[in-house]
């Protein structure tokens, strides 16, 4: 089944890089970039570095992506970007629900699911990060946790959003930390997603690309990328760092 879906590999830079920094850093993906017709590379950078990233990826096939923006096309709301407004800097996908911005921005489940919806619109493919606590999981949460997260979307857009759409699920525990699902761990995971999804659409659940999102690096990318409901990784830490982003990439491909 995994051999019909390609792999995505989406760098996060988080809140990371000057200006100098960023273009630097993009130029050096380009630069070592080699496509290929069972992976793809994402960045999803700063909002305030869209424009001059978006120019270095223009004449290559690395995809561009935003980390997030404000469901509404327009209005008062000081300090946000819509999501409107990302057409213009030619992003490709937008992170939604990311566990940062769920518990340090209070994005709730619902607010989340405006973003998808937003992103939907304006024909740019949202990943929604879903992700349970390190006491949810002792708790034998974990499922229920993200079934509930993902519920939400598809009770506001419906699961025929998902088919312009990806999943990537970031055990909370292990982002940032150290820390990493097994292997066996997260496959396990990842294939109670997929049958989740199954139940609403078999279609849509086989085409879904669903990204593992713990603290993936050179390391132990090879032996999460071998299995086969694990459709590629949001990567942190390691997307700052060209060699190591390059070859979680490489072994992807």
């Amino acid at each position: 089944m995994g051999e019909s879906r390609r792999k995505l590999i989406a760098g996060n830079w988080k809140m990371n890089c000057s200006r100098a920094q960023a273009i630097q850093l993009a130029s050096a993906v380009v630069a070592s970039f080699r496509p290929s017709s069972r992976a793809q590379l994402l960045v999803s950078v700063p909002s305030i570095h869209l424009a001059d990233v978006s120019l270095l990826l223009a004449n290559s096939d690395v995809l561009l992506g935003a980390q997030d923006a404000h469901w509404l096309d327009c209005g008062a709301c000081t300090g946000e970007i819509s999501v409107s407004m990302l057409p213009d800097y030619r992003v490709d996908y937008l992170l939604v629900g990311h566990s940062e911005r769920r518990e340090l921005f209070g994005d709730s489940d619902q607010r989340v699911a405006s973003k998808f919806a937003a992103a939907i619109k304006q024909k740019i493919t949202p990943i929604l990060c879903i992700g349970e606590t390190l006491e949810q999981r002792q708790a034998g949460e974990t499922i229920d946790v993200l079934k509930r997260q993902c519920q939400a979307v598809v009770d506001a857009v419906g699961i025929g959003a998902f088919a312009s759409a990806c999943v990537a699920y970031e055990p909370v525990w292990a982002i940032g930390t150290g820390q990493t699902a097994s292997p066996e761990q997260a496959q396990e995971v990842h294939a109670e997603l997929r049958a989740y999804f199954g139940k609403l659409d078999t279609n849509i659940a086989k085409n879904l690309q669903i990204l593992y999102g713990g603290s993936m690096n050179a390391t132990n990318a090879s032996a999460l990328l071998e299995q086969p409901d694990i459709d590629g990784g949001l990567i942190g830490g390691a997307s700052l760092k060209v060699e190591d982003f390059m070859k979680i990439y490489s072994l992807a491909g």
